[in-house]
């Protein structure tokens, strides 16, 4: 009897909680392409572009938003739903029957499990896709346009482009490259030996990238040779066009290595991530921005084991005071997380540790705070 009224409730309990978080889930993911839309509208407009182009590039886009939206649906939600439940006094009733609150929300810490395993799955395949896909629309959406009233060379100009590629010993440096042409002026390559001296200059007014054999093409310029040792120039021919086999850095490449870590997908960065020394610099701040979205992924279990000791305890009046208290504890979690990020990134700690601290934190403070009111 005690086992089918259990049933009972957990379907109570689900179907109350699953029709908030739907409206939450729309109306937050409607908030964020609103404010996606009052940032890029009017350059899709001043681009041209379609109403099927326009469409497409907000489907393509709205997976990206999905780990942002699911943690705050989530949060709201609960708030909501179990706040109900406690101001008709209905979780009161449900204890006095004899179950506690861990069986009366046992779904509710299933759905924030699946919704975990979720985020794992959208940060690893779905939202990297969504991030590099809708980008590169847009980029070729602006290209398009702008190829109509400018040159080529012109379209897509990134200026003063470098290059420090320390696994291969290797620093580019362009004073405009087109990222729509993939064409570069007042080119100069740099090739370094082992303890980063210089051994071969490359020097050229352009160079231009085919992408059927996969090289860098070098037009009027000169190659020069140098003793490592000494620094003496040993060889300075010049030539009309020059093709390097060795320089294998790609276009790519280039740009990825000259975005923010917040700008890039999971997938773009492990490449780079790849592509770069150990000792790099950058490589810090590009580990934890790893971690941090892969922590990200557990802030469902988190909000389950915060919301539901705020949602069921306290004041039966306003859900707003849990709602207000959630909102105090994650403006904590952000400062937090950021203090976090200025650690890793100085390799005071290592950034993989410095990325879980948050995270670690919140979920000690969640399991106390649910011991007491389980």
């Amino acid at each position: 009897m005690l086992i089918g009224g259990l049933k009972t409730v957990d379907r109570y309990i689900l179907r109350e909680w699953l029709k908030i978080f739907a409206l939450s889930i729309a109306a937050t993911l409607g908030l964020l392409v609103l404010n996606d839309m009052y940032s890029n509208f009017a350059d899709l407009m001043d681009y041209q572009a379609g109403v099927g182009r326009f469409l497409l590039y907000y489907l393509i886009l709205l997976p990206a938003f999905l780990p942002i939206v699911l943690p705050i649906a989530l949060l709201l939600s609960l708030l909501f739903a179990l706040g109900n439940l406690h101001r008709n006094n209905e979780f009161i009733a449900l204890r006095a029957t004899g179950f506690s609150t861990g069986k009366i929300t046992r779904t509710i810490w299933l759905s924030g499990a699946l919704l975990s395993i979720l985020l794992l799955f959208l940060n690893a395949r779905i939202v990297p896709w969504s991030v590099e896909q809708s980008r590169k629309m847009m980029d070729n959406i602006e290209f398009a346009h702008l190829a109509e009233v400018q040159s080529a060379e012109e379209v897509g100009v990134v200026r003063n482009l470098t290059f420090d590629n320390r696994k291969e010993n290797r620093i580019w440096f362009m004073n405009r490259f087109s990222q729509f042409s993939y064409r570069g002026f007042g080119v100069n390559v740099y090739k370094l030996d082992s303890q980063r001296r210089e051994v071969e200059r490359v020097m050229a007014r352009e160079v231009y990238y085919d992408d059927y054999w996969e090289q860098w093409v070098f037009l009027e310029g000169r190659r020069m040779i140098f003793d490592a040792e000494s620094g003496e120039a040993l060889q300075a021919p010049q030539f009309d066009e020059f093709m390097d086999e060795e320089l294998e850095d790609t276009p790519e490449m280039m740009l990825l290595f000259n975005k923010r870590p917040s700008d890039l997908s999971l997938h773009e960065i492990n490449r780079v991530l790849q592509a770069m020394d150990p000792d790099d610099p950058k490589k810090s701040a590009l580990e934890v921005r790893y971690h941090t979205v892969m922590v990200g992924a557990f802030s469902c279990l988190i909000i389950v084991g915060l919301a539901i000791p705020f949602a069921t305890t306290g004041v039966r009046v306003n859900p707003m005071v849990g709602i207000s208290k959630s909102i105090g504890l994650f403006a904590f979690y952000y400062l937090l997380e950021n203090i976090a990020r200025i650690v890793g990134e100085r390799n005071i700690l290592e950034p993989a540790v410095a990325a879980w601290i948050p995270g670690i934190v919140m979920g000690i403070f969640a399991a106390w705070l649910y011991r007491k009111t389980a």
